[in-house]
């Protein structure tokens, strides 16, 4: 299928910034939020951008090239070979030491070049990689990026796309579809940061350098403390926890011999306790009710991004005014600026990890919906390199999201699409992160390790399971579908578990759901519940909000 045969639904963002056209320059904040310096060049806007040797024409990055706001919405097809190049010059001033050349997220394998010289490939869509362009380095400057994107191979993550969209499945990706930028730093200078906290304070670590000054900006004023070897310890009084209904963040700079660098970082629990003979998930020693909505991060006009950062905010607080807690990122990894938006504004996240290996409708789904859950997996998904690559995969996307203290829970698999050995993946998780909770395998196959029982209930009532030994995670249920119309991606073709002609009637059976199955289940051991879905997605009409965010389809009440 060609998205052109599809409606063309642009965000109001989308529609001020298709408005714009060539002269945009999109999304230029500051993409790393977690460690902020003043040297920043964004590099996004016109490139020159061929396809399968194709001619030679104008793309708008980071937006993907199947999406409108890339520049027309295009049909790569599914083996696509994409070239990019961009010429650009440093501003005065700008270099200083070295210069570092990154990259948000390229789907899949990307080999990058400056000035015809080679500076490395990259393999996988989902996490950020750089360059050290130094000694690359001319007044005037090409930078040149290959990409190539196998939709039918499944060695790689590459989570609900797929070469056939359509139902469940959606648009494929391919090509930048992050900010590319670059940044100045001395000879010395802050690689990376991680900041562990526990009941009295925070644990700051600094690659790349050994000796400076941490300033915390704390509710009792400035903390200063040493750095030294790379470590600095800083004792909090009395610490002020994070939590959705009081989102606190510590702010702090870091300096190091020439380097300065800005961060935060976030003070709170996370728990397994008995409660009333119960085990509950525990926000800072407390019971908490995880009340969350699924979100995949698709957006009508950019696919894998919203028009604006801003976006992500508009979500966000679209969920909050609704009286949701907790959003689950399902199979997909976005950029920063989600994450710290979640941090800042106060939205727990459940993270998954990002599916690959091949998908069965009747092994992964259907069978498992009417109750015939294999168990032993460990015989699944035999490929090795396809298994590296998830492994590989989920270790870098613990290193990338672990400070960010929205994040509570990892999702490892999602209803089988993958799964193998899951025993294993969770023991290998654990030792990454011993601070969030687990889900080993949400819907079903469970394993014999999981912090949590994960169930999806679609096609029938949610019932407590009899015994309770986990604490008991509903990861999906509803899926209740209205179609707006004006506002509906693919007209011919509408997925969603149930369906309703109006915004009354979605909003009745929404309110009976909850107070005919989840409340009474919360006194029973029910300890989350996420509700499908934050947004319509393509075929997909089940969203609180329609795809092109123009529509809230409930009224905002306390669900």
């Amino acid at each position: 299928m060609k998205t052109a045969q599809f409606a063309k639904l642009y965000t109001q963002a989308g529609e001020a910034l298709a408005r714009a056209g060539w002269d945009a320059i999109p999304w230029q904040a500051y993409p790393r939020p977690r460690l902020e310096r003043d040297s920043y060049l964004c590099l996004n806007g016109v490139w020159q951008f061929s396809a399968n040797g194709g001619a030679e024409e104008k793309i708008l990055v980071p937006f993907p090239p199947e999406s409108l706001l890339s520049g027309g919405g295009r049909d790569m097809g599914i083996r696509p070979q994409l070239r990019y190049t961009r010429s650009f010059t440093l501003p005065d001033g700008f270099l200083r030491d070295r210069v570092i050349l990154h990259f948000g997220a390229v789907d899949q394998v990307a080999r990058v070049s400056l000035n015809g010289r080679s500076l490395g490939e990259h393999r996988g869509g989902y996490i950020p990689f750089s360059f050290d362009i130094t000694e690359h380095l001319a007044p005037e400057n090409t930078l040149t990026v290959e990409v190539t994107d196998d939709t039918t191979t499944f060695t790689l993550p590459y989570g609900k796309q797929s070469g056939k969209r359509g139902g469940m499945w959606y648009t494929p990706v391919s090509g930048i579809w992050q900010t590319v930028w670059l940044e100045s730093v001395p000879a010395e200078y802050v690689r990376n940061l991680h900041v562990d906290t526990d009941a009295a304070g925070a644990t700051i670590r600094a690659e790349g350098v050994s000796a400076g000054e941490v300033t915390v900006n704390a509710p009792e004023g400035a903390i200063t403390v040493p750095l030294r070897d790379g470590m600095a310890r800083v004792e909090l009084p009395s610490p002020r926890l994070w939590s959705p209904e009081d989102p606190y963040l510590y702010t702090f700079t870091l300096r190091a011999g020439e380097d300065c660098v800005r961060s935060y970082f976030a003070m709170r629990t996370l728990s397994i306790e008995t409660v009333d003979g119960l085990p509950r998930l525990c926000l800072n020693g407390r019971p908490y009710f995880f009340h969350g909505l699924l979100d995949q991060g698709y957006f009508s006009d950019g696919i894998f991004l919203p028009a604006t950062p801003e976006g992500y905010t508009e979500d966000i607080l679209a969920a909050r005014k609704l009286g949701f807690n907790t959003l689950r990122k399902h199979i997909k990894i976005e950029p920063q600026r989600f994450y710290y938006d979640c941090d800042r504004l106060g939205m727990i996240v459940f993270q998954d990890m990002i599916n690959n290996g091949k998908y069965a409708f009747l092994r992964d789904t259907a069978l498992p919906t009417v109750g015939l859950k294999r168990r032993n997996d460990r015989r699944l998904n035999r490929d090795p390199d396809t298994r590296a690559a998830f492994l590989s995969t989920m270790e870098e996307t613990v290193e990338l999201l672990r400070d960010h203290p929205s994040i509570c829970y990892w999702t490892i698999f999602n209803e089988g699409w993958g799964q193998f050995d899951s025993t294993a993946a969770y023991r290998r998780l654990r030792a990454l992160d011993a601070s969030r909770f687990i889900d080993t395998a949400s819907g079903w196959f469970t394993p014999a390790e999981s912090d949590v029982e994960s169930l999806h209930v679609y096609f029938k009532p949610f019932k407590m399971p009899k015994k309770i030994t986990r604490p008991v995670v509903l990861s999906e249920f509803g899926g209740y579908a209205c179609s707006l119309a004006g506002h509906v991606f693919n007209p011919d073709h509408i997925y969603g578990y149930r369906v309703f002609s109006s915004r009354e009637a979605l909003e009745t059976a929404i309110r009976d759901l909850y107070a005919r199955e989840i409340t009474p289940a919360i006194p029973r051991g029910l300890c989350a519940a996420i509700y499908t879905q934050l947004s319509d997605v393509e075929d997909e009409t089940n969203g609180l909000l329609t795809y092109d965010r123009k529509v809230t389809k409930i009224g905002a009440v306390r669900l």
